[in-house]
Formats: C-alpha cells, structure tokens, sequence
C-alpha cells in the first residue's frame, strides 16, 4: 500500500450491511450503490476473509406478516385488488431476491472474484425488479407490505448457509428457476384481464425473466464448477440435495426453453421431466 493511502472498503463487509437493511428502498438503493461502486473499482474483493454472521438476518420491514405458504391466499387478476395482490407476491420474491444474492456474496469465502461479481450484479438487478414492482404497486394504490408473504426463499438459504454447493443447487437452480416457469402462467393471467395496468405489468415481468434467466445460468455455472471441483455427478448430487434438504418438489409446465437458456444440460432437462413422462 502506498504511504498514506487507505485501503478500499471491503466489498463482502458491504454487502452484509445491505443485507442487514431493514428498509426495502434502503436495501435496493444499497445493492445498486454497491454493484456501481465494484464497476468503478471502489471497493475491494476480499474473498479470503472469513466474515461472522450476525444475529436475525436478514433486514426486513415489520410488513408483510410472513405466514405459511398455504395461509396466502390466491387472487384473481380480475379485479384491481387481486391484481395488486398478485404483484405483491412477485415484489415479495424480487425483495427476497436481494436479500439471497448479498448473502451468496458475504457469506461464502474463498471463491474466484467472479463469483462475488457475479452474485452482487444478480443484487443490483433484483433490485431494480424490487423497484419496477413497488412502482406498478403504487399505481394501484398499493405498497409492499400491504398483503401477507411467506418466507420460503430465506428458509432454503437458511438451509444450504453452510454448503455452498447445496445452495447454487437449491436457490439459483431450484427456487428461482421455478420463476421462470411460472412467469409465462402469470403473464396470461394478466393478460386475460386486459386492462391498462395487467398489460403494463405483463411487459414489466417480460423485462424481469430476461434478466432471471440470466440469474439461473450464473447459478448453474457456479454449480456445475463447484460439482466438478468436488468429484460429484451434478444430476445424482442434486437429487441428494433435493432429499437431504427437502426442497419443493418441481412440477409441469415448465419453461424449457427459459431453462435451456440459462443453461439445464438435456440430461438435465430429461431428469426433470422423467417423473412426468408417460410409462
């Protein structure tokens, strides 16, 4: 270090701070604050540092009360409530998504610098989805925290905290991987109700899976290199994982072709339809 200089902040201490953020703008503005100073060269990669983890992550609001799955209720996208309601739970997910792309980024030591790239460029496009989303919201009168939530996507990363195969396995490629089969179903339900704001939003979520599909690809790259570092089959180690984890079962219709873009091998893509191919 040359006399009299500080040395850069580091970039993983950052990114637990976001993470930390209970305000949703807060958090969002964080992570694209974060990823914009990385590009500039204002932080430093720290990968070797081993980081100790907080008490109650991650920073969230009080609202949404977070339930089980099941207590959430469906909405029609008839009506201007139902439709808010659906786009609730789309912002949920995209606020849930910050939150496991900063922990991906602090949490796991010892990876290329491409990895931390990686995941806090994932950061920073989740929250602009957070943002576009909450702004859709606003235009109905409604706001994040406005309908209950559940907490599904911070219990797997809760799960897999400790092994980071398991969680590129079960996160990226797994549960955000189901956003991309469930986009297109949602996207027609929207459209069936033909109204100024459904249209607006099927455009939002068109901008939004172009991005996730990049986000599963970077989930799957790190897999696979992580499998093959580690002498494992990815498809047999995944269904271990799946078990070992309990992690939701997939089910049809899939978006194979969102899935071949980011990157599922055939075989994998043959694995995933086996249970529903006829005997």
């Amino acid at each position: 270090m040359i006399l009299g200089m500080q040395p850069l902040p580091s970039l993983r201490h950052a990114a637990l701070a976001a993470l930390c953020e209970p305000d949703p703008a807060a958090k969002a503005t964080a992570a694209r604050t974060l990823w914009d100073r990385l590009q500039a060269g204002g932080v430093a990669i720290d990968a070797a540092r081993h980081i100790a983890c907080p008490p109650d992550l991650p920073g969230r609001p009080a609202l949404p009360r977070l339930v089980p799955p099941t207590a959430v209720a469906t909405r029609s996208p008839f009506t201007p409530a139902g439709r808010a309601a659906l786009l609730h739970a789309i912002c949920h997910i995209e606020f849930n998504a910050i939150n496991l792309a900063l922990d991906a980024v602090w949490r796991f030591p010892g990876m290329p610098d491409d990895f931390y790239r990686d995941w806090l460029r994932v950061a920073a496009e989740e929250a602009k989805h957070f943002r576009l989303l909450h702004a859709h919201l606003g235009t109905l009168g409604y706001q994040y925290g406005d309908f209950l939530a559940h907490d599904g996507l911070w219990l797997m990363c809760e799960k897999t905290a400790h092994d980071i195969i398991a969680r590129m396995a079960l996160v990226p490629r797994t549960l955000e991987a189901r956003g991309l089969d469930a986009t297109p179903q949602i996207q027609n339900r929207l459209r069936g109700a033909n109204t100024p704001d459904s249209l607006a939003a099927v455009a939002t979520l068109d901008l939004i899976l172009a991005e996730e599909i990049g986000h599963v690809a970077i989930g799957n790259h790190w897999y696979q290199q992580l499998c093959q570092q580690a002498g494992l089959d990815p498809i047999a180690h995944y269904q271990h994982l799946v078990d070992l984890h309990a992690a939701p079962r997939l089910h049809p219709p899939f978006n194979l072709a969102a899935r071949e873009q980011a990157g599922f091998s055939p075989e994998e893509i043959a694995y995933l339809m086996a249970d529903f191919s006829p005997s």
